[in-house]
């Protein structure tokens, strides 16, 4: 880390103050290099003081940010990618083995120990639309069916200001499901549904009698989320849809 931030210095002209605008970091700091030339804002001592760049550039808070930042985004970046890479042949958990679910939680684990969003029913992060890439939920493998019964896609979405979810299906049957959301603790709901959409178009109202369950969202960025439900199932999800709106 040393040598290249020495690089990266070098890079810096003598006689002006900078602002260093934009750079980009690779996957693993044993290969740290620049993957493309820095960017820099230059600064007349009308807008900013060359002793106060200096300062805020060589201070001990920014350089223990600068290396904090990057080996949290470092070790979220390995976890994510051996976690992904794992899934990906697993048919979103249909396919799995009792060693493969096993294997899955265990690395589910280690992303979850490096959790950059650590309130996330608090983020702006959780809302919108998010595809279903794997799951332990038996419900909604739907193995017992025919492979050309089962649902293609599973969604689900979430938005906080009106506290609201919705499960969607796709192909063959499209089902639908709402819930309302009650937050048990800034990371944890309680899912209560209320109606259910038979072929995405008919409207049933859920029985009075249906229980709630939870749902604890474990692992939160921009493009990911990880959740466990209270029978135990596992569900990682990815962002498609930032804009979505679950109906009222």
């Amino acid at each position: 880390m040393t040598s290249s931030y020495t690089y990266l210095s070098k890079k810096l002209p003598a006689n002006k103050p900078i602002i260093l605008s934009s750079f980009s970091l690779p996957s693993s700091p044993s290969t740290l290099h620049f993957q493309s030339e820095p960017t820099y804002k230059y600064l007349s001592n009308k807008h900013l003081p060359a002793e106060q760049c200096s300062r805020t550039r060589n201070s001990p808070k920014f350089r223990v940010s600068f290396i904090t930042d990057f080996l949290t985004k470092n070790k979220n970046s390995k976890a994510l990618e051996e976690l992904v890479e794992a899934i990906e042949p697993l048919d979103r958990g249909a396919d799995a083995t009792y060693e493969d679910q096993q294997r899955i939680d265990q690395l589910t684990r280690k992303l979850e120990a490096v959790n950059p969003t650590k309130e996330p029913l608090k983020s702006d992060l959780l809302n919108g639309k998010w595809e279903l890439v794997y799951t332990t939920s038996k419900s909604i493998l739907q193995n017992e069916r025919p492979k050309f019964l089962r649902s293609r896609v599973n969604y689900q979405a979430i938005n906080l200001d009106t506290l609201r979810a919705q499960n969607m299906e796709t192909w063959p049957f499209f089902n639908q499901v709402t819930a309302d959301l009650l937050p048990i603790n800034s990371r944890k709901v309680a899912v209560k549904f209320d109606y259910f959409r038979i072929l995405g178009l008919i409207p049933i109202k859920a029985p009075e009698r249906t229980t709630y369950g939870s749902l604890e969202i474990t692992y939160l960025d921009e493009d990911w989320r990880v959740s466990r439900g209270d029978k135990g199932n596992l569900f990682i999800l990815r962002m498609v849809d930032r804009t979505y709106r679950v109906p009222s």
